[in-house]
């Protein structure tokens, strides 16, 4: 386990994914694995889950800010207005992944969620959350689907979702916080009553 592992320059062990990056470090220490709620979070979370399919993650981190000056904050009446000028404009932007399926995909199901009532989207998504398990042990544990994301991908698909494919959305629920994929030993991994996550010094 100790091999999927990476101490941090601050002595804490993180999941080894984690590598060097200051960004993915932050991310991982403050976001991932940590219940997100909210139609408006959720909407974002799910469009940038799709943006990122067949790309690393941190790339997508790493265009976040411009992702969200460019698809105004995620609000998803906005973006569900946007329309032809909206796309070119998207098209033509280089602080985001210039994508015209995705970005297309991303406007129908901003479409979508607006056609929900408030807190709708929260629910459903939230309703595929599995009940606790053991945290895994190394990444081999970790699986890329389980059948809750299968079931969720099914659902969304049949109310017309693009890019929710069954991986897409286990990655969404990681970073969501609906399971907790935190190394055994990480410092971020729920601790057993009584003991402290570890500093390595």
């Amino acid at each position: 386990m100790i091999d999927d592992l990476r101490i941090g320059p601050d002595g804490r062990a993180r999941c080894g994914w984690v590598g060097d990056d200051v960004e993915y470090r932050r991310y991982h220490d403050d976001e991932w694995g940590t219940p997100l709620h909210g139609d408006r979070a959720l909407f974002e979370k799910l469009s940038l889950e799709g943006f990122q399919a067949g790309l690393s993650w941190i790339t997508i981190l790493r265009k976040r800010p411009r992702f969200r000056a460019a698809f105004a904050g995620f609000d998803p009446a906005t973006v569900a207005a946007f329309g032809d000028a909206e796309v070119t404009r998207l098209m033509a932007d280089a602080g985001i992944v210039r994508n015209r399926a995705k970005i297309e995909a991303t406007i129908s199901n901003a479409r979508l969620v607006t056609a929900m009532a408030e807190g709708d989207l929260d629910a459903l998504l939230w309703s595929f959350a599995p009940p606790p398990r053991p945290l895994p042990r190394s990444f081999a544990d970790v699986p890329a689907t389980t059948p809750e994301s299968v079931a969720m991908s099914k659902a969304l698909r049949g109310r017309g979702f693009r890019f929710v494919g069954p991986t897409t959305m286990y990655a969404l629920m990681q970073s969501a916080g609906m399971v907790d994929d935190h190394l055994q030993g990480c410092w971020r991994a729920p601790a057993p009553r009584g003991t402290r996550s570890p500093v390595l010094r």
